[in-house]
This record gives structure tokens, C-alpha cells and sequence, in this order.
């Protein structure tokens, strides 16, 4: 315990008492490998928990930036199957992009859905993206 010297007054003052029970080291070395059975797998479920919510972050940020490039070309006048092309390009893979314009406001919005990846079982969760831009006067008026 202290290295093969004599003990001191500071190996008296710091040692730590035995369980009651008279319990042996091998006892409780156990006991440790028990709790960490326990707590590595519990570890790496909240580990994996917490990159995926970052993965799906991720799949919210491109939606939100396809949809306003969208919304910005849709806004100047672009065709609506160039903006919907556009959209897509920069939204996930997967994602479903809807155009309106009329008159006064053209609206993008891009949907994906992102599962787990080791998780096939779980459900996905639906991200959803919406920008609206002011139409530019002279822009074209068609329907999607």
C-alpha cells in the first residue's frame, strides 16, 4: 500500500475503512466489473443517441438552406422546375421539394426524412424546411 516503507502518520490518517461484512478484495473487484457491464453499454446508447441528434441537426441545416435558394430563385422569376432542381440539389437525398408562387410571395418547402442508421427498426423522424421570399415584380405568375 505504501510502497514498502514503514507506515506513517499520513497512511493512518488516509486510510480508506473495509465494508462491514469483512468483504474481500476480490469481492469487490466484482462488484466493479458488474457496475461496468452495466454502464458501457449505457455509455454507448447515449453516445449514439446524442450523434444521431446531431446527424439529424445536420439534416435540418440543409433543408432550411435548400429551401431558401429556392425561395430566392423562385422570388426572381426562375422556372419552377429549375427552382425545384435547384432545391434539390442542395436539400438531402430523399428530400421531397414543394414550390407555390402567386403574385406577392414564393414559398419552397423541402421535407426529408432521416432514420437511425444501425436502427432500422425505429421510426424516422420528418424534418421540414419552409422559406418564403417576396415575388419580384415581372416574375412569372404559374402554379406549381
Amino acid at each position: 500500500m505504501n510502497g514498502g516503507r514503514a507506515p506513517g502518520r499520513c497512511d493512518r490518517l488516509f486510510r480508506l475503512p473495509r465494508a462491514r461484512g469483512g468483504g474481500s478484495r476480490a469481492e469487490e473487484e466484482g462488484s466493479v466489473t458488474a457496475e461496468m457491464a452495466v454502464g458501457l453499454p449505457t455509455l454507448a446508447l447515449v453516445l449514439g443517441g446524442a450523434l444521431w441528434a446531431v446527424a439529424v441537426v445536420g439534416v435540418q441545416l440543409e433543408c432550411v438552406d435548400a429551401a431558401r435558394t429556392g425561395a430566392r430563385a423562385a422570388a426572381r422569376g426562375e422556372s419552377l422546375d429549375a427552382v425545384r432542381r435547384m432545391a434539390g440539389l442542395a436539400a438531402p437525398a430523399g428530400a421531397v421539394v414543394s414550390v407555390t408562387r402567386d403574385a406577392e410571395l414564393s414559398r419552397v418547402t423541402i421535407s426529408a426524412t432521416v432514420r437511425p442508421v444501425k436502427a432500422a427498426l425505429l421510426p424516422g423522424i420528418v424534418i421540414r424546411a419552409d422559406a418564403t421570399a417576396a415575388t419580384e415584380p415581372g416574375a412569372e405568375e404559374t402554379g406549381p
